[in-house]
């Protein structure tokens, strides 16, 4: 949706429309969710979250004032701290291998491996990006914002973005392949 159109919604939402605020979860609710759930790794957890943000969101948008930044950026930023808040709270996660486990009840053992086996690589490669460019790889790619509502989340320029972007996913792609050569080499011996 377009973004002026998103504005027109949101000012009739800031009078406490009921409508318009329905429309500002149907926007975004799915968005946020993956978001979330990236986070905090358990499907109950990011449902709970969600609820959380979305009251956040309802409470303070009679104060929200748009200075020219995308409604997204405003969004994610409560969506983000919220589950900073989370996290503060509670240390405690599931694995990607618990969740693979209990997601997938129907696929077979080796099916199964496979998915974790794949998840781990990912967690991995993950983990061997900078926090920066793991937060821009989450919001681009799992909430689906743009590089400029990143920027204004980040508090980065549009183009910084899009730059620790392209390096992020080069050191994906760089790991990911190692790891698929490694896969490989240790299976032919």
């Amino acid at each position: 949706m377009h973004e002026s159109a998103v504005d027109k919604i949101v000012a009739k939402a800031r009078t406490g429309d009921p409508s318009s605020i329905g429309s500002l979860y149907d926007l975004y609710a799915a968005r946020v969710y993956r978001f979330v759930l990236v986070r905090v790794h358990q499907p109950s957890d990011a449902e709970d979250l969600l609820q959380r943000i979305f009251l956040k969101v309802i409470e303070a948008l009679p104060g929200y004032q748009p200075r020219g930044l995308p409604f997204a950026a405003w969004l994610f930023r409560i969506a983000r701290n919220t589950v900073i808040d989370h996290d503060r709270t509670r240390r405690e996660h599931s694995t990607l291998d618990e969740i693979a486990e209990r997601t997938d009840q129907r696929a077979g053992p080796e099916e199964l491996a496979e998915v974790a086996f794949e998840r781990a690589a990912i967690r991995a490669a993950l983990e061997l990006l900078t926090s920066e460019q793991r937060d821009v790889i989450t919001y681009r790619f799992f909430a689906g914002l743009s590089p400029r509502e990143i920027g204004v989340l980040m508090d980065r320029r549009e183009g910084a973005i899009r730059a620790l972007q392209f390096r992020a996913i080069q050191t994906l792609r760089e790991s990911l392949a190692t790891g698929a050569d490694l896969l490989a080499s240790g299976l032919s011996a």
